[in-house]
């Protein structure tokens, strides 16, 4: 069986003997045996680190920006290994794996553009003889904290533009499925990143702690569920770090009485079911303005859930996988059960679900709730599986409402051909990403994604312009040679351009 261990100064080496297994969640087969880190792990990452910081630190932004060119066109030629291996251990498809990765390649297009992303101000004359502009400097060593949803593009959000901005990086990744995150490390090293730049440090808490704990490592960047998020930033802001800490959603989407139904539907089953709904982006609340447009939309939706072709990748045919592991599958049924016994009326029940060959794997069919209301738990929580739930209101002033009373605020849509409507959505919803008949707002590379209320505890939203930012301190300098032979009598007051 393959051992997986830790990529530090571009070797993988050990540091424990703390192991645990990784499944094919098809199967429920063990593919690999996995090192889980310590403390000690963390601090020979950052010794490498250490090491190599200030050589990076000084290095042109253009030449990192080549290692990052390099590096994209080898994510390129390896995307099918890359997609197999998320695939393997996470269980989605090969074409959603393809679609994670092509994602993540874009994060590193965008990274490409450091010379210009890094462009300070200058302004001449700003008082008599003085210069003055900015300059963007690398925060220094910096970590990141993965989820398991996305195992390549995730990572590919925060070290591509940490790098090319002068700063180290250390990542620890999901335990759940490692391969595909080490495999793409090892292609940057590749690329001409200096050993060092980048460590992965897989474990669990004791890592995520040391992390934390570790005066070096001077902010942290997170994705994951809102409880560890909100332990992440105020544990690591109580210690002077810079925090962004992406947590957990529930993300809605109005159905209006105009909609496009047909379109509706199709983009509903993608947001609801893709990934087997393992997304913070995924829509698991149709909120139907008025029983008409409810019963409409039901009617189309059954018989596309029904006939959702369920599988393991391996398997051409397959629009959704398994869920990632054994314990999640139980969680979900369970929530499934849960909205059943609270009253809501469970039209789809993917539970019962058989896939011949695979038969200990994690599968789960899709699922439809009607009359859902706010109190259920299926409702309040976010499930993270393939469980969709159709609340009804009576308007759309309604259903805004019913989004921003809800604690979470990542992401919501609406699904109208009204552009008044479509403004007013867009201007009183409580949500960090918005879509107007786009039923997964992912912003493009260029923009930054991030969550309001309990979606985000931090400043800034990861990647794009808010990367840069959260990556790189600003330095305002001010400049005035004097000439020669003259002196100038001190002033006392607060200099001004009076």
């Amino acid at each position: 069986m393959e051992t997986v261990t830790h990529f530090i100064a571009g070797e993988m080496i050990s540091h424990s003997d703390h192991f645990i297994d990784v499944f094919n969640p098809a199967t429920g087969k063990v593919t690999c045996s996995m090192e889980m880190g310590n403390a000690q792990t963390v601090t020979a990452a950052i010794v490498a680190a250490e090491e190599v910081l200030p050589e990076w630190k000084a290095t042109p932004p253009l030449k990192r920006a080549r290692i990052m060119f390099r590096f994209k066109e080898l994510l390129e030629q390896n995307k099918e290994t890359i997609a197999k291996l998320i695939s393997e251990e996470h269980g989605k498809t090969l074409p959603d794996a393809l679609g994670e990765l092509q994602r993540g390649i874009e994060n590193v297009e965008y990274a490409c553009g450091a010379p210009e992303l890094l462009k300070g101000e200058y302004s001449s004359n700003t008082g008599p003889g003085i210069s003055a502009w900015s300059d963007s400097k690398p925060v220094g060593i910096v970590a990141g904290i993965t989820p398991f949803n996305f195992p390549a593009m995730v990572p590919l959000w925060m070290y591509p533009l940490a790098i090319v901005c002068g700063n180290c990086f250390i990542l620890k990744p999901s335990e759940k499925d490692p391969s595909s995150t080490l495999y793409i490390a090892k292609l940057l090293v590749e690329a001409g990143l200096p050993k060092g730049v980048l460590s992965v440090v897989n474990g669990g808490k004791e890592v995520v702690d040391a992390l934390i704990e570790a005066p070096q490592v001077k902010a942290m960047s997170f994705v994951g569920s809102t409880p560890v998020a909100e332990y992440i930033y105020s544990q690591g802001t109580a210690r002077g770090k810079r925090v962004q800490a992406l947590g957990g959603a529930k993300n809605h989407a109005i159905v209006m009485p105009d909609a496009e139904l047909e379109g509706a539907v199709s983009a509903l089953m993608g947001a609801a079911f893709g990934s087997c709904g393992e997304r913070c982006m995924a829509i698991s609340v149709a909120v139907c303005v008025g029983d008409e447009t409810a019963e409409r939309l039901i009617e189309r939706l059954i018989p596309q859930i029904q006939a959702l072709r369920i599988g393991a990748y391996t398997q051409e045919s397959s629009e959704m996988g398994p869920l990632i592991s054994k314990e999640h599958f139980e969680k979900v049924t369970q929530y499934v059960g849960e909205g059943v016994s609270s009253g809501a009326n469970l039209l789809v029940d993917g539970r019962r679900l058989n896939v011949e060959g695979y038969e200990e794997g994690y599968f789960i069919g899709g699922c439809l709730f009607d009359r859902v209301t706010t109190e259920m738990s299926i409702y309040q929580e976010e499930i993270f599986g393939p469980v969709l739930c159709i609340v009804r209101v009576n308007s759309l002033e309604e259903g805004i409402a019913l989004i921003n009373e809800h604690e979470y605020g990542n992401g919501t849509c609406i699904f109208t051909r009204d552009g008044e409507a479509a403004e007013m959505f867009c201007d009183e919803v409580e949500a960090g990403m918005v879509g107007v008949n786009v039923p997964l707002p992912v912003p493009v590379a260029s923009h930054s994604f991030g969550g309001w209320k309990r979606s985000l505890f931090g400043d800034l939203h990861a990647y794009g312009p808010d990367g840069i930012r959260f990556y790189t301190r600003r330095k305002a300098i001010s400049q005035r040679w004097p000439k020669r032979a003259t002196h100038e009598a001190a002033q006392f007051a607060f200099p001004s351009q009076q």
